[in-house]
């Protein structure tokens, strides 16, 4: 399926659109198993992607393709029930590991009725360390619910259902380093993380509960392929360098603040026991 804005850049006949990659038709043209292929299963001829999660594995895929700048996003329906010490994860990361760049949704299980938390993390220049972590305020294992990472050279925001929940401005005035010298990769796993993911590793997996399952589907890929044209990381035309794009809008800006007053529930930048003195970045707001 081909985007809207790539229809309309065609019919316009411009050439430096900024839009790179349309919605993949399918998970085989643009992704590809990591890990434990068996416990991965196409759906829809490969339009839904099942992950499971059993004693013997989790698993996990990836983009072919690497990406500097744009807009990825995915719809994603959770384990549902008693998923606690799981962790389904949808995240960007680039290669050189030391130093590597990395945006991250990691969606922690729970015991039955308690709420889902989405944790969300920047890596810039190898440096990390800047968790968050939101309840999230609807049953994300009902229904399929789009989880997207805009990211441009002024911010990047992690949204849900086009709700913004973080948002990690461009800091380097600040000394502050910000991804945007390194390509990255787009990955999505499920895997057993019960040492910390629930109540910090007090609530343990039920494997009487296995096996578990999380699905993916509407996989869109919009951003600077690499290898690609060599000017399209610096092209100012590209929609999400737009002047639109570089602050939320008033509704987006009222939608995050309700987010950050009734569901955020741990944030790096007030946890004084590891921080006595917040991170320079922890003063910049939306």
């Amino acid at each position: 399926m081909v985007t809207l804005r790539l229809v309309l850049c065609l019919i316009m006949a411009v050439v430096s659109c900024g839009v790179v990659k349309g919605r993949p038709a399918t998970f085989q043209q643009d992704f590809r198993v990591t890990w434990s292929e068996s416990h991965i299963r196409q759906i829809d001829g490969g339009k839904t992607i099942q992950l499971v999660l059993d004693q013997n594995s989790g698993c996990g895929f990836a983009s072919k393709y690497q990406y500097l700048f744009g807009r990825v996003s995915m719809k994603i329906k959770l384990v549902p029930g008693d998923s606690a010490g799981t962790v389904a994860a949808f995240y960007m990361i680039s290669e050189i590991f030391g130093k590597r760049d990395e945006l991250d949704f990691e969606f922690l299980g729970n015991r039955s009725g308690q709420p889902y938390t989405v944790q969300t993390n920047v890596y810039a220049n190898g440096k990390g360390d800047r968790e968050q972590r939101v309840n999230l305020w609807f049953d994300p294992s009902i229904g399929f619910h789009d989880y997207a990472i805009q990211w441009n050279h002024q911010r990047i925001v992690f949204s849900v259902d086009g709700v913004p929940i973080r948002v990690f401005k461009n800091n380097e005035a600040r000394g502050v380093s910000y991804p945007k010298l390194q390509p990255m990769g787009i990955y999505s796993t499920l895997w057993e993380a019960d040492d910390w993911a629930t109540r910090g590793g007090l609530e343990k997996i039920d494997w009487s509960k296995a096996p578990f399952y999380a699905y993916y589907t509407d996989f869109d890929i919009e951003g600077c392929k690499v290898p690609g044209p060599a000017d399209c990381v610096s092209n100012p035309n590209n929609w999400w360098e737009g002047a639109a794009y570089k602050e939320l809008s008033p509704e987006a800006a009222r939608r995050y603040r309700w987010v950050r007053m009734n569901h955020l529930i741990y944030d790096y930048c007030t946890d004084k026991a590891r921080y006595p003195v917040p991170p320079p970045e922890c003063h910049a707001g939306i």
